[in-house]
């Protein structure tokens, strides 16, 4: 997940651009913040408002975890959180939403361990304004 300051064509196309593979199939509502994607994905559209379905049963998995996000905000932060850690909490919340079913739990803290020796430091300024992951490097 990642904050985006709105939802225009500016700041939606490079966000999906760079988080989803070309050629993927992408589900989306009708808003047209997303019009320029159909040449790079296989595009499809659920128009919403011309749908007999109301959106929680024609787009579940979307409704599902911004439910999950809204109720972990206010149940955890009692909604008291700022616009500058809010990365950080997408981030958080990313990383717990990805693990709710596993059954490994007890190779977390191991796995914690791995990644702080492996990792550079953390900023003060990469916790307030989301960290930006580099993609690992593999040797040859």
């Amino acid at each position: 997940m990642r904050h985006v300051s709105d939802a225009s064509s500016a700041n939606l196309v490079p966000f999906v651009r760079e988080m989803v593979a070309p050629g993927s199939i992408l589900c989306t509502d009708g808003w047209r913040g997303y019009y320029g994607l159909s040449n790079d994905y296989d595009h499809r559209q659920t128009i919403l408002s011309s749908s007999d379905d109301p959106a929680h049963v024609a787009m579940p998995g979307v409704h599902r975890v911004a439910s999950l996000l809204k109720r972990w905000l206010l149940g955890t932060h009692q909604g008291a959180f700022t616009a500058e850690h809010l990365q950080s909490y997408l981030e958080e919340f990313t990383f717990r939403f990805n693990r709710r079913t596993s059954s490994g739990r007890g190779q977390l803290f191991r796995r914690l361990l791995e990644q702080a020796v492996a990792t550079q430091p953390v900023t003060q300024a990469d916790v307030q304004h989301g960290y930006q992951w580099k993609p690992k490097k593999t040797g040859k």
